[in-house]
């Protein structure tokens, strides 16, 4: 009946081990254990180390008594290691020879506990420990000393309380036929059995939020495990002691503050809160990569210089400077006049008025006689040295044929003139074709003299307004 009260007890704690376990340790330092202990003897001696593993297995001549019988305290020290005293009373009435009337035995122990996780690292259900000790025992008034080498393991069932279930190989066989080497009953070693209800104290919680002060970043402050006892006001999986902002949501990139755009800028600092920008523009865009953000951009979809407000330069008189380089904004002009125009010399003027004279054309065609392009390439040297000043190119004919169709071949001789020179460089703007027909001849269209004369082309200097 004893064995089989006592294999439902052991099963009863295996099935236990389920239970979430952690070892004693620097946060519990202190645990008292109060249970039962079994004396199981064995007739064998030392040397007989096969019987020792079969009586050890098989728990014959097992002693119990029906009272908790069992008391420990146990200090955690450092480095897995824990220091226990452990006392307990048991009464002595089945040995191997047979039963006998009960003696009472006593023990005491000090013990020295190592954690096996520290080896096999923590499993989160199972905390074995491997320990020594060092004690006595007595059978009624017979007293021996014994070294214990022990197993053991914990369970618990929350921070606090637990199971413990350890099983001791005592042996006074050290101390030979010494006083204390020898009681009656028990030969040079006997197995002890224990199982105890362990409360486990000394650990400190200030604020109560379950995390013990010496893991909790935030002792005075109630607050999350994951957290380390530390509060989050917001939310925002940051500890409010790290969170620049703990009252708003925010990321740990932006130290806890809040980024609506996600541009890295927080929205107190950020003058475009809705929408991404750049940290050097305060937070706002820059759409036309000017380098001014938008909301100072007065054209922020333009390239343009900062000095003007973000705006390209206007250039109003065309001449292709901008007004802020051009000294005569409504004046064309060239870029190294500084935008203004340049004035005709009498010499140059007069030089073209003569080259000009020579430029003719075929009867009734816009078509250049004969080296014409060769003067043409002399004019266009000379506009080029006065570059920006304008011209009109004035076409004219002979009076044969219709009126009509010389004002028309006028202007067609005039454009082409116009045609020439723009193709050897000089801007359109400065050049205006305009045709007249017959209706200035510098000779008389009688001759064929007068009339090659009066088939011409005229360069004249357009004066500025």
């Amino acid at each position: 009946m004893k064995r089989l009260k006592l294999t439902l007890s052991l099963l009863g704690v295996f099935a236990l081990t389920s239970i979430s376990m952690k070892a004693q340790d620097k946060n519990h330092p202190w645990a008292i254990g109060v249970g039962v202990n079994l004396v199981d003897l064995t007739p064998y001696g030392i040397s007989n180390l096969g019987n020792q593993i079969k009586d050890y297995v098989g728990l014959t001549d097992v002693n119990a008594l029906p009272v908790l019988s069992r008391l420990y305290v146990a200090k955690y020290l450092d480095n897995g290691f824990t220091a226990d005293f452990t006392g307990a009373i048991n009464s002595i009435d089945e040995i191997p020879s047979g039963e006998v009337s009960e003696k009472s035995y006593y023990s005491l122990d000090l013990g020295l506990r190592y954690d096996l996780n520290k080896l096999f690292g923590e499993t989160g259900w199972f905390d074995p420990y491997a320990k020594f000790a060092v004690g006595t025992f007595w059978v009624d008034e017979d007293m021996a000393a014994a070294v214990s080498p022990s197993i053991g393991f914990n369970t618990w069932f929350n921070n606090s309380v637990g199971l413990n279930f350890e099983s001791s190989y005592k042996t006074n066989a050290l101390f030979g036929d010494s006083d204390l080497g020898n009681t009656i009953y028990i030969a040079d070693y006997h197995f002890q059995h224990s199982i105890s209800l362990v409360i486990r104290f000394g650990a400190k919680d200030s604020d109560g939020d379950g995390v013990l002060d010496a893991d909790d970043l935030c002792p005075q402050i109630a607050g999350k495990p994951e957290l380390f006892g530390c509060s989050d006001i917001d939310g925002d999986g940051i500890a409010d002691k790290d969170d620049a902002c703990p009252d708003l949501a925010g990321t740990e990139a932006t130290k806890g503050c809040p980024d609506t755009d996600g541009d890295g800028v927080i929205d107190s600092e950020d003058q475009c809160p809705n929408l991404a920008g750049d940290a050097k523009d305060a937070g706002c865009p820059d759409s036309d990569k000017d380098g001014l953000s938008d909301n100072n951009d007065k054209c922020p979809n333009t390239f343009g210089p900062i000095e003007n407000n973000g705006c390209p330069w206007p250039d109003t008189d065309g001449d292709g400077v901008t007004d802020n380089l051009d000294n005569c904004i409504n004046e064309k002009g060239p870029k190294t006049n500084k935008g203004c125009p340049v004035q005709l010399t009498e010499e140059a003027k007069k030089e073209l008025g003569a080259y000009a004279k020579t430029i003719q054309f075929n009867s009734g065609k816009s078509e250049f006689k004969a080296g014409v392009t060769e003067t043409l390439d002399i004019i266009v040297e000379v506009m080029k040295e006065f570059d920006g000043v304008r011209f009109d190119v004035e076409g004219h004919s002979d009076s044969s044929g219709d009126d009509a169709k010389n004002l028309k071949l006028s202007q067609e001789r005039a454009q082409a003139v116009v045609d020439y020179l723009t193709s050897k460089g000089i801007d359109h703007w400065r050049l205006h074709a305009i045709g007249y027909g017959e209706t200035k001849p510098i000779a008389s269209n009688k001759t064929a003299t007068g009339r090659a004369l009066n088939r011409r082309v005229v360069l004249s200097t357009i004066e500025s307004e």
